[in-house]
């Protein structure tokens, strides 16, 4: 029989995540104090590697969400949080490839939504995407930093969907490659 992993009590996790939701990342260090004291918390590991992409530090951030997922699997933000960061770093593939279980919540859920509109993005179709993101957007009243994030994606595919804002250097790169690009320097996690 396998022991229960010793996990950060709650009061501690909500102070983290409010800290993260309003932007700030200067909580870093006692995320990772934390983490030398409940390794086996999935939940650490989300926030420290949202901290760091937060920060400018994917190098670091990919270990830490990847191993958020790796501990909990069904930690369903802490996926989509992975898939979104590759995602924007260019992977599309294996983006695809971490949110498949989120394809397995009910129709009605705010990151099945985004997913569903970030996968039509993969495939340039901004209609879709909007659409359902902004779907997403109304629903979630749990992350509003994460609907921040789909708010500013929404306003980089209108303007990028706007034949006047296409200059003759983006006609070598897609629409969403150059999107994401664009949107990865501005991104709040």
């Amino acid at each position: 029989m396998m022991a229960t992993a010793k996990l950060c009590d709650d009061a501690t996790m909500s102070e983290l995540v409010s800290a993260l939701q309003a932007g700030a990342t200067d909580d870093l260090a006692r995320a990772e104090r934390l983490l030398s004291e409940y390794p086996e918390d999935a939940r650490l590991h989300f926030l420290r590697g949202s901290m760091l992409a937060g920060i400018g530090r994917p190098i670091e951030a990919l270990p830490a969400l990847r191993k958020a997922v790796e501990l909990a699997p069904d930690l369903t933000i802490a996926r989509f949080q992975l898939g979104f960061f590759l995602l924007t770093c260019g992977d599309a593939a294996e983006a695809l490839s971490v949110w498949g279980p989120l394809a397995l919540l009910p129709a009605d859920n705010y990151l099945r939504l985004f997913v569903g509109g970030l996968t039509h993005l993969v495939r340039d179709e901004f209609a879709e995407t909007t659409r359902l993101l902004e779907e997403g957007i109304a629903l979630n009243h749990e992350n509003p930093a994460l609907n921040r994030d789909m708010q500013l994606l929404i306003e980089k595919i209108r303007q990028i969907d706007t034949p006047a804002t296409s200059t003759a250097a983006d006609a070598d790169v897609s629409a969403t490659s150059l999107l994401l690009g664009q949107f990865a320097k501005h991104t709040t996690h």
